[in-house]
C-alpha cells in the first residue's frame, strides 16, 4: 500500500510540475514580489530604520523568505481549485490510485517551486550585499525550517483551494500570510513598535522563526525561539493535514 501510494503522488507530482515548466512565469512571478519589496526597504526605507550593528539586508532576509513562501504557495492553492472546476478529481476517482496522491501531489510540488523561489532570492540578497559565516549544519537547519513552514502553509493553501468558490477567493487566502511579517521583527525591532502591536508581534509564529533563522545565519545563539518556531509550524501543520484531508473525503465521497 505505502510503495503503492509513493508511485501514485510521484507521478502526481510530475504531472504538476509539468505544468509549472510549460509556465516558468509561475516561479518568476512569486520571485518578483518579495525581490521587490526587499530592493525597496534595504534601498529606500533601511537607512532610516536601525538595526545596529546588523546590515539591514541581513536583517530582513528572514521575513523576505517567509513572504516568498507566502506568495507561491496562493498557485498551490488555484491549482488545486481548477483541476475541481475542471472534473479531473472525478477522472482520478475512476483509477485505480491512492487518493492521498492526489493533494500530496500539489503539495510536493509546492514545496520544489517554493524552494527554487527562495534560492532566487538569496541570490538576489547576496548580490545585494547580504553575507552569513554560517556553516553547512546552520543553512541545513534554516533550510529544515523554510521546508516545514512550507509543508504547513501548502497545507492551509489545500483547504482554501478545496472550499473556494472562485478562483480569486483560491488565491487571496494567502493575503493575510504575506501581511503577517509586517506584524512582526521581519522589518523592525519589536521594541520599536506601541504596546499593542508590540505584543502581537512578539508572540505571533512569524517573530519566532524570522528570529530562529536571523541567528542561525549571524551564528548567534538561539534560545527558545527555535522551540517555539517548530511548536507553531508542526502544530499548524497536523491541523491544516487533518483539516485537508477531512474536507478532500468529503469532496470525493
Amino acid at each position: 500500500m505505502a510503495t503503492h501510494l509513493i508511485g501514485d503522488t510521484a507521478t502526481l507530482t510530475g504531472r504538476s510540475l509539468r505544468h509549472i515548466l510549460r509556465s516558468p512565469d509561475t516561479i518568476i512571478t512569486t520571485a518578483i514580489m518579495p525581490i521587490a519589496m526587499m530592493l525597496l526597504f534595504v534601498y529606500v526605507f533601511g537607512g532610516a530604520i536601525d538595526t545596529g550593528a546588523v546590515k539591514y539586508v541581513n536583517y530582513l532576509l528572514p521575513g523576505i523568505l517567509l513572504i516568498t513562501i507566502a506568495s507561491g504557495v496562493a498557485y498551490t492553492s488555484f491549482r488545486l481549485f481548477m483541476d475541481l472546476k475542471s472534473g479531473i478529481f472525478e477522472r482520478f476517482q475512476s483509477l485505480p490510485i491512492a487518493r492521498s496522491g492526489v493533494l500530496w501531489g500539489h503539495v510536493l510540488t509546492s514545496l520544489v517551486a517554493n524552494l527554487i523561489s527562495l534560492v532566487i532570492v538569496v541570490g538576489v540578497a547576496l548580490i545585494m550585499g547580504f553575507r552569513t559565516g554560517a556553516g553547512i549544519g546552520a543553512w541545513l537547519a534554516v533550510a529544515g525550517m523554510l521546508v516545514l513552514f512550507t509543508l504547513a502553509v501548502t497545507w492551509l493553501a489545500v483547504i482554501a483551494g478545496l472550499s473556494a468558490k472562485s478562483v480569486d477567493g483560491a488565491s487571496a487566502f494567502s493575503y493575510p500570510l504575506i501581511f503577517l511579517p509586517f506584524l512582526s521583527s521581519a522589518f523592525v525591532p519589536t521594541a520599536t513598535m506601541p504596546g499593542p502591536v508590540r505584543a502581537f508581534a512578539e508572540n505571533q509564529p512569524v517573530t519566532s522563526i524570522v528570529n530562529t533563522i536571523r541567528d542561525l545565519f549571524a551564528q548567534q545563539p538561539i534560545g527558545n525561539d527555535i522551540w517555539i518556531a517548530l511548536a507553531w509550524c508542526v502544530g499548524l501543520l497536523v491541523l491544516a493535514y487533518a483539516g485537508a484531508n477531512a474536507l478532500y473525503r468529503r469532496k470525493i465521497s
